[in-house]
């Protein structure tokens, strides 16, 4: 329940049985982070979109069109749902259900139109395993947001980030669940 009485934007969601109800410290992360970020038009992939929490943000921002990918059937029926409780039509969105690092067909398919933003809430082995995907899919001069990370993973993904020749721009943190803004 949501007493208005400022200028937020309400967010709807119903997670089911997906990850994404936005009390956990990386989805918290990655809405402050996409609140500051999101701009009019972006184009924003979202990996691992779990409930569709961190999709329906950047619409409700202003993004003009987002990606939502995840290897679950059942996150992507989620992130559908909370995409129309939201207002949001099909043009608005695609959706994507695979494992993008395995398989090349679905990554090319991702990859064909660049993007502005892309938020990675997952966990550590995927976002390094993911890391040559990411450098496919953003724009020159585009954010990635790496979240999902536990503190004593941050260095090793940090070190990997860079090492696939990203620049680490921001760290943020909650209860030891790491960000990178890159």
């Amino acid at each position: 329940a949501y007493e208005a009485g400022d200028n937020r934007i309400v967010l709807e969601i119903d997670p089911s049985s997906s990850f994404g109800t936005g009390s956990h410290e990386t989805t918290r992360l990655c809405l402050e982070s996409l609140e500051n970020l999101v701009r009019p038009g972006d184009r924003v992939l979202d990996m691992g979109c779990g409930s569709g929490i961190l999709s329906v943000a950047a619409l409700l921002l202003g993004a003009g069109h987002v990606t939502c990918v995840d290897i679950d059937e059942n996150c992507i029926a989620t992130t559908r749902e909370n995409l129309l409780r939201n207002g949001f039509l099909e043009n608005a969105y695609r959706t994507f259900c695979g494992n993008a690092i395995a398989d090349t067909v679905l990554a090319d398919t991702i990859a064909a139109e660049p993007y502005d933003l892309i938020s990675a809430n997952i966990v550590a082995d995927v976002i390094i395993a993911m890391r040559p995907l990411f450098h496919r899919c953003l724009k020159p001069g585009g954010m990635l947001l790496t979240s999902g990370i536990i503190g004593q993973r941050a260095a090793e993904v940090a070190d990997q980030l860079e090492s696939a020749g990203f620049s680490i721009c921001e760290r943020l943190e909650k209860n030891d669940w790491v960000l990178y803004r890159v």
